[in-house]
C-alpha cells in the first residue's frame, strides 16, 4: 500500500504497473497477490485507508461545535485541508476512482457515503433550528456544497497549484451561506 501511495506521487495509476508496485514494496509480485485480487483492489485499500483517517477524527472535532453553519465551515475546511495536504488521497478519490463502475458498488463508496450523509444530517439539523432554508432540498444543498469544494480543489490538483484552506473556506462559505442562510425578518 506504501509503495503504491508513493508511486502515484509521481504518475496516474493506469500508468503504474504491478511490477513497479513489487519493486517499490521490495517484495515479489505473488505476495501482493496474495492480498490484493488487483491492482485496483489495491488502490480502493490504500483509498480506504485514507477515508477512515479522514472521518474519525472529523466527526470527533465536529461533535465540540455549536451551530450548524461553524459545523459545516469546518466541514468544509477539513475536506479542503485534506486535499491540500494530502494531494494522493485527492487523486485517487477525485481523479481515479470515480471513472471505474465498480467504484459504485465498493465499500470505499460507502465511506464517502457515510461523509456525504453526515454532512446531509448537519444541513438537516440545520434547517429543523431554523438556521438553514426550506425551501431548497437538503440533498440538493449538499451536492452543491460538495461540488463547491471539488470544483475549487480541481485545478489545484491537476495542475499542481496552492489550495488554501483558509481562503477557499472563505469563499465557500460566503457565496453557500449567503445562498443558504435563512433570512431574519
Amino acid at each position: 500500500m506504501n509503495a503504491l501511495r508513493s508511486l502515484l506521487e509521481e504518475k496516474e495509476f493506469s500508468a503504474i504497473t504491478w511490477t513497479e508496485i513489487a519493486q517499490t514494496a521490495g517484495v515479489n509480485e505473488g505476495l501482493i497477490y496474495k492480498y490484493f485480487k488487483d491492482k485496483r483492489n489495491l488502490l480502493h485499500q490504500v483509498l480506504k485507508e485514507y477515508l477512515v483517517d479522514y472521518f474519525e477524527p472529523l466527526k470527533f472535532e465536529l461533535k465540540g461545535i455549536e451551530g450548524t453553519l461553524n459545523k459545516i465551515r469546518k466541514l468544509i475546511w477539513v475536506n479542503i485541508n485534506m486535499y491540500s495536504s494530502n494531494r494522493v488521497f485527492a487523486k485517487i478519490l477525485l481523479l481515479e476512482v470515480r471513472n471505474f463502475p465498480g467504484y459504485f458498488h465498493s465499500e470505499t463508496y460507502h465511506l464517502v457515503q457515510e461523509y456525504a450523509n453526515m454532512l446531509l444530517e448537519i444541513i438537516e439539523e440545520g434547517i429543523q433550528a431554523g438556521e438553514i432554508r426550506d425551501d431548497i432540498p437538503p440533498k440538493q444543498l449538499r451536492q452543491i456544497v460538495l461540488g463547491m469544494i471539488e470544483h475549487l480543489c480541481l485545478p489545484g490538483l491537476l495542475f499542481g497549484r496552492d489550495m488554501s484552506p483558509d481562503i477557499l473556506t472563505q469563499n465557500i462559505c460566503k457565496v453557500l451561506y449567503e445562498g443558504m442562510e435563512k433570512t431574519r425578518k
